[in-house]
């Protein structure tokens, strides 16, 4: 038995859900592979990333003016 009927057989006796999982893995190994459009995956992550980053300042400093609101410091 090759390799690909191996691996065949184990997902063909997978639940659903992980079956998913293995199908969103091998398109990323099918993305990794092709040179550009893992480059593009690579910016697309970083921006993403950067986004997060901005949303977790603005979330606290969203908090902190609520706390200094809540004690009287700032009006609205």
């Amino acid at each position: 038995m090759t390799v690909h009927e191996q691996t065949i057989d184990k997902i063909q006796r997978m639940p659903e859900p992980l079956v998913q999982e293995v199908a969103n893995y091998v398109d990323f190994l099918l993305t990794r592979s092709d040179g550009e459009r893992w480059q593009s995956w690579l910016q697309f992550s970083e921006t993403l990333e950067m986004a997060e980053s901005d949303m977790t300042d603005y979330r606290r400093n969203l908090e902190d003016y609520e706390e200094r609101l809540a004690r009287g410091e700032v009006r609205w």
